[in-house]
C-alpha cells in the first residue's frame, strides 16, 4: 500500500537535497518520479528545485489553484509513476494535502512531501498542519543551531541581521532572511 510521507525540518536541514536524492534513486532504477514545488518560491535561477549544495532538478509548480489529484492522475495515465515528490510542502493548501493523500490511497502512488513545520513565529503552516495530522509517516530531518543543539525553529531576520517578530507568514528567502535555531536561542532572539 502506498503511503503519504512528511519529511519536515527547520531551514538548512537538507530537505531539498533528500528529495533530489530520492528522485535520483527512482530514475536510476528506470522509474518515473513526478516532482513538484511551490510556484511562489522563485529563488532558483535555474531549475525549480535547487539545494544549497548544488543539486537541482526540473519540477512542476503548484499554486493555490492547482488540483494535484487531477494533474498527477493525468500524468500517471500517460506514464506510470513510481512516486510523487513535493518540495516546499508547507505551501500546500489543506485541500491539496488531501488530494495527495488520495494519490497514495486511490492511485497507489507513494507521495513524499518535504517542508517546514513552522513559520518564523513558531506557528504551523496550514499545509504542514494537515500533513502532521494525516501523513502515514512523519520523519524529522535534523538541522543544527549555532550552539550544537537540534535546530527546530526558523528565525526571520532583517537586512541588518536583527530578529523579526511580525509580518506576513510567507516571505521567501534563504540564509539572508532566516536562521535555523534551537527553541532556546529562538526565544532569546525574540526576547521571549
Amino acid at each position: 500500500m502506498a503511503k503519504l510521507y512528511f519529511y519536515y525540518a527547520s531551514m538548512n536541514a537538507g530537505k531539498s537535497t533528500n528529495l533530489l536524492q530520492a528522485a535520483f534513486n527512482y530514475r536510476e532504477r528506470g522509474m518515473a518520479a513526478m516532482l513538484w514545488t511551490a510556484a511562489l518560491d522563485d529563488r532558483s535561477q535555474g531549475k525549480p528545485i535547487a539545494s544549497r549544495i548544488g543539486l537541482e532538478a526540473d519540477a512542476h509548480r503548484f499554486d493555490a489553484e492547482t488540483d494535484l489529484w487531477d494533474r498527477v492522475a493525468g500524468a500517471n495515465r500517460i506514464e506510470p509513476l513510481a512516486c510523487v515528490l513535493v518540495d516546499e510542502a508547507q505551501f500546500l493548501s489543506p485541500a491539496q494535502v488531501w488530494q495527495l493523500a488520495r494519490v497514495a490511497d486511490e492511485a497507489g502512488i507513494p507521495v513524499l512531501c518535504y517542508g517546514l513545520r513552522t513559520d518564523f513565529r513558531g506557528e504551523l503552516f496550514p499545509g504542514s498542519a494537515v500533513l502532521l495530522g494525516i501523513a502515514d509517516s512523519l520523519v524529522e530531518l535534523k538541522a543544527v543551531c549555532h550552539c550544537g543543539r537540534k535546530a527546530t525553529m526558523n528565525l526571520r531576520v532583517d537586512e541588518s541581521g536583527r530578529a523579526v517578530s511580525d509580518g506576513e507568514q510567507t516571505a521567501i528567502g534563504g540564509n539572508e532572511r532566516y536562521v535555523a535555531l534551537c527553541r532556546k536561542h529562538f526565544s532569546e532572539a525574540l526576547g521571549n
